[in-house]
């Protein structure tokens, strides 16, 4: 079965000022698959996947070269609406970070940011995207209360439900689960298994177990480098490369 391009890294460099942290990095991403970057700490994982949506432009004397295509695009070209390429690819971080709002403007907040004023169709929003993380079951009769006093896990599906509103076609995940009990991170597996079917899921995991079971493609850097890329199932069983095998195998890490 073909599948689309939706993202496509091509010779990405990048430097905090003078320290280069990746080195010439070409990567595509498939439409609807789940992607999991694997590797060490410092190994440049999290700094490639903030190239993609351009979080990295807030690190004073932080530069990207090379290209990054989304739907053919270049999304490191000046002209880029930064604003809006952010909406389309969304993203998740290691640590929950809900506003001090009720759960319900949580989410909402993005819809009303764009503009979106529509009471009804915001509701209908803000519930279809609690659902589509998983949540909306456990907090509907708590919309109105503060997102704070939620668990880690739940305010992480909730963060989720946040970057889905605005119907993001990609979805970034900076280790989603690591500060998270075994039965939220199952929770959270479950929602990347599902939400793959409407968009394009990329997350970074030091949990080798987690990554074979959620994701299609398995990306391994170290040092800055992309070592080797391919289906999960190879990467894990049949990898190319004995530093890949070293560090699937936990002989390093």
């Amino acid at each position: 079965m073909t599948t689309n391009t939706k993202l496509q890294a091509k010779n990405v460099d990048f430097f905090y000022g003078r320290h280069q942290a990746l080195h010439g990095i070409n990567l595509k991403f498939a439409e609807n698959r789940v992607t999991a970057l694997i590797g060490p700490s410092g190994c440049g994982k999290s700094t490639f996947l903030r190239c993609l949506n351009r979080m990295n432009d807030l690190i004073p004397g932080a530069r990207a070269k090379g290209e990054i295509l989304f739907d053919g695009d270049n999304i490191n070209a000046a002209q880029t609406d930064v604003v809006s390429l952010r909406r389309k690819v969304g993203m998740v971080f290691q640590k929950p970070n809900p506003f001090p709002k009720t759960i319900f403007e949580n989410v909402a907040y993005g819809l009303r940011v764009n503009s979106d004023n529509d009471a009804s169709m915001i509701e209908e929003k803000v519930e279809n995207s609690l659902r589509r993380a998983a949540i909306f079951d456990e907090i509907k009769d708590r919309l109105h209360t503060s997102a704070l006093g939620l668990s880690g896990g739940q305010q992480q599906r909730l963060c989720i439900a946040r970057a889905l509103a605005v119907e993001p076609e990609v979805l970034l995940m900076d280790e989603p689960a690591s500060a998270l009990d075994p039965i939220a991170t199952q929770k959270i597996e479950e929602s990347v298994h599902e939400l793959k079917n409407q968009l394009t899921i990329i997350i970074v995991t030091h949990n080798m177990q987690q990554a074979a079971r959620v994701s299609d493609r398995t990306a391994f850097f170290y040092m800055g480098k992309l070592i080797e890329e391919g289906d999960t199932d190879t990467i894990f069983t049949r990898p190319s490369m004995k530093q890949t095998e070293d560090y699937v195998t936990g002989r390093f890490g």
